[in-house]
């Protein structure tokens, strides 16, 4: 059985029978979830996705009715104070919990739940006459469960990292039972945030009864922390039968709306230990102002709700539920439904191999998916090339961005996880800071080796069209052709399954050929095959190195404006990239998110001091380059972010904000750079100028790609034509425009430039600070505004996953110099080879 035949939906039924609840899932989507057409929504682990009639219900709730402050007493308010009642028992009714067992205190999120338990919990040092607590977690927990041991250190408290394989393991008689009442915390997830491995419940009478590791070891009242997080997104939690103490959870990744409102679950019987010392508006019972005086309140969620609770986010909660149950039945059809997802999409990718039989995926899984009892809904991996070598995450992610796939790449906040799956030492993790590689950055490899990788999760709204969009995804765009299956492989997982039972009525399929099958005879072209297209000829080559033309981009992620004589201060090229647009929160815009920018056509106009700002259909309008008039009223100083930068800027004014809010159809104001405000180069290479200051671009001064780098990319997606999907073929010109370089210089080898460290245009030398990597954004059509796949298709399969177009430059002007610089179109351009 071939590829194309297994990414069918007739071979997922045979493989699982539990898809869906009931009716159409098409009309499901179509009815609640509309706004996701054309996405393949790959990232439930993170935040799921909210049904359109939640957020209509909750809306006509709260329109219709007053909601007051709980804390007072008048009609509005105790209607709110029932509601929140109401919440709160409907949550412990979902986890089959009952008011008399469990209480309910709501949160800012999992993490704050997580941190009231450490605050508030009785941590005891060690003393001559009793043992000291211990805080003990699995090494597969959250970052935030982690973060616990920094408070419990503080306190004189031993932290014991329990791997998981210890826990039973190392599990043995418990010593004698005396009367030591010290408190011990243990703390694991239901359900790992990483691989979706689920850690059995029954841990949690284990350590609580002293049967288990590490609680078997030390003497005293053990209490169980359980991480619900992930697991609550698409399974049921039944407290009857795991009793945990302490139960986190966040609403957002249940519904996905509300945001910001989680709950800490609390078991009446352990909550007695848990003390407070901070004591806000609600929590007392009395106290005195003038003396140390303080009584809390006897209602446990009165006692740790500081404040006003988040009423009208709780009150969303019951329409979350609402929605759930009445689309899906309950959690364990969305269970049966997401697992079913995730197990097809497993045995296909770790089946799926290169033409060369080499597998594809290195997957991070501690079986083999056998049962949606000991595995959610969560698939992570490792992409490999057909050497073997891992292709980086980044990678990864930049070419699901292009086929509007989204997935969560790196570590996942689970960094004991990540260096168990992937091998990576204590000594690696330090030497990978060195390197520069920190949480949650782009960087995917350090020395060949990965630093992360790649997830994929599924939420009740999933459908088998996510699996075969992603699947064929990772066979177009990564695979060396002709795609292969592992058939042996395969068979072994379908066996597995069926030995399981958890395919129930639908037999298994049969596999009769037991070799690859070739899936796609048609072979990605090779750099060989195009090796004419980057090698002129004697009779082609430039006579010189020249710069051909230059860009300036006076608004970030608007279109160009193009000069041919142009000053160069002291942040690159004069009033390049100085304002920007950002929404109606003050977050800044680019063509990723609206790339409609690109129709807006600033034009800067010395002699008369003005930015004009122009568009088809629209008026042009201006506003000054230089703003004279600091005190007026609608030029305010306000901040954003450019590349996680903190930038200062002032409000151009409500004229500007009102023409691009008309255009772009959405709230949005110009912003420019304050004068006074200074941003450094982030990463400066050797050789710059010290204190190397930037306008609003993302990493350096200036941006230069080579004709003759944008020439064989454009050849290369002519070869590729057959392939396309009805894409307009471009030429040269719109290929350069998609790259947005301030320098286009030509009489260079394709990419030629990407090895020199320093260049001389005119009278000005440049230090190259590195490659530009590239993203979805090259795809939109700089005279149109439209999407395509294209170039970046065409320069991730030239350059073999490395997606890499132009280098940055600074410039070396001397410090101090009053001597103004200028770059001309037609300059020669001396570059500065690397010695050999």
């Amino acid at each position: 059985m071939d590829f194309q035949t297994l990414c069918t939906f007739d071979t997922f039924k045979s493989l699982w029978s539990h898809y869906g609840y009931g009716g159409n899932l098409r009309d499901v989507i179509e009815q609640e979830f509309t706004r996701i057409k054309g996405i393949t929504y790959l990232d439930h682990a993170a935040t799921t996705l909210y049904p359109e009639s939640l957020v209509r219900d909750y809306f006509q709730d709260i329109s219709r009715n007053v909601y007051g402050n709980p804390h007072s007493h008048n009609p509005s308010s105790r209607l709110t104070q029932d509601t929140v009642d109401r919440v709160r028992y409907r949550v412990l009714q979902h986890f089959n919990a009952t008011p008399e067992e469990y209480s309910v205190i709501f949160t800012s999120g999992c993490t704050a739940a997580l941190k009231l338990v450490s605050e508030s919990f009785p941590w005891r040092p060690q003393a001559e006459s009793e043992p000291g607590s211990h805080f003990c977690y699995l090494t597969d927990s959250h970052t935030s469960v982690v973060g616990i041991r920094g408070l419990a250190c503080g306190r004189g408290v031993v932290v014991l990292p329990v791997s998981p394989q210890e826990v039973e393991n190392r599990a043995r008689t418990k010593g004698e039972d005396v009367t030591c009442q010290t408190p011990h915390l243990f703390s694991y997830p239901a359900q790992s945030n990483f691989s979706g491995r689920k850690y059995p419940l029954g841990l949690v009478r284990g350590i609580q009864e002293r049967r288990l590791y590490p609680a078997c070891d030390h003497q005293g009242r053990w209490f169980v922390l359980l991480d619900a997080a992930s697991h609550v997104s698409c399974s049921p939690l039944n407290l009857q039968e795991c009793p945990a103490d302490f139960v986190p959870v966040s609403f957002y990744k249940m519904f996905g709306f509300p945001t910001g409102l989680g709950a800490l679950l609390v078991r009446n019987d352990a909550a007695g230990i848990l003390k407070k010392t901070y004591f806000g508006g609600g929590t007392a019972a009395a106290y005195l102002s003038g003396e140390d005086y303080y009584v809390q309140a006897a209602n446990i969620c009165d006692r740790f709700e500081d404040g006003t609770v988040s009423f009208l986010d709780i009150i969303a909660v019951n329409h979350g539920f609402e929605a759930l149950y009445r689309i899906t039945g309950g959690m364990h059809n969305i269970q049966q439904h997401t697992y079913g997802l995730a197990r097809y999409t497993y045995m296909l990718l770790s089946s799926l191999c290169h033409g060369n039989g080499r597998p594809v995926a290195q997957i991070y899984t501690e079986g083999q998916f056998e049962s949606p009892s000991t595995q959610g809904a969560i698939l992570n991996f490792n992409l490999k090339d057909s050497r073997g070598q891992i292709i980086g995450y980044s990678q990864v992610d930049r070419m699901a961005s292009l086929y509007n796939i989204h997935v969560r790449t790196g570590c996942f906040c689970n960094t004991g996880a990540c260096q168990s799956f992937l091998g990576i030492t204590n000594q690696q993790m330090r030497r990978n800071l060195q390197a520069g590689h920190v949480c949650g950055d782009s960087i995917d490899l350090v020395d060949g080796q990965p630093t992360g990788s790649v997830r994929v999760s599924f939420g009740y709204m999933s459908t088998f069209e996510d699996c075969q969009k992603f699947l064929n995804f990772v066979a177009e765009c990564f695979v060396e052709k002709p795609v292969a299956v592992n058939q042996v492989r395969l068979q072994e997982l379908i066996t597995a399954t069926a030995a399981s039972g958890v395919l129930h009525e639908e037999p298994p399929i049969n596999i009769t050929d037991g070799g690859a099958v070739r899936a796609d005879d048609r072979a990605k072209p090779t750099e060989a095959s195009l090796r004419g297209f980057g090698h002129r000829d004697s009779n082609s080559h430039w006579e010189a190195y020249t710069l051909t033309n230059i860009y300036i981009y006076p608004i970030k992620s608007c279109g160009a404006y193009e000069v041919h004589d142009w000053p160069v201060g002291p942040l690159g090229l004069l009033y390049d990239r100085s304002w920007m647009v950002v929404n109606g929160n003050g977050v800044c815009l680019s063509q990723k998110r609206e790339p409609r920018l690109c129709l807006v056509r600033p034009q800067v106009h010395l002699p008369s001091n003005k930015l004009l700002l122009q568009a088809s259909g629209m008026d042009t309008i201006s506003v000054p380059l230089e703003n004279k008039t600091q005190t007026h009223a609608s030029y305010r100083v306000c901040q954003s972010k450019v590349c996680g930068d903190r930038v200062e800027a002032v409000d151009c004014g409500d004229e500007a904000a009102s023409w691009l809010s008309d255009f772009l159809g959405q709230p949005c104001r110009l912003i420019r750079q304050s004068p006074d405000f200074t941003r450094d180069m982030k990463k400066r290479p050797s050789g710059a100028a010290t204190g190397t200051s930037l306008s609003l671009v993302n990493e350096a001064q200036y941006l230069m790609i080579n004709r003759a780098s944008a020439e064989l990319i454009q050849k290369l997606m002519s070869s590729r034509q057959d392939d396309a999907e009805g894409d307009q073929l471009l030429d040269t010109q719109n290929v350069i425009s998609r790259f947005r370089a301030n320098l286009v210089i030509a009489g260079v080898e394709p990419f030629e430039e990407d090895n020199w460290p320093h260049l001389t245009i005119g009278n000005t030398r440049f230090v190259v600070a590195g490659q530009c990597g590239r993203c979805q954004m090259i795809g939109v059509d700089q005279e149109t505004g439209t999407k395509t796949k294209e170039p970046l298709m065409s320069l991730s399969a030239y350059r073999n996953g490395k997606v890499t177009f132009g280098v940055y430059l600074t410039h070396q002007i001397p410090e101090g110099s009053s001597k103004v610089s200028v770059l001309s179109a037609g300059s020669l351009i001396q570059p500065e080879p690397h010695s050999s």
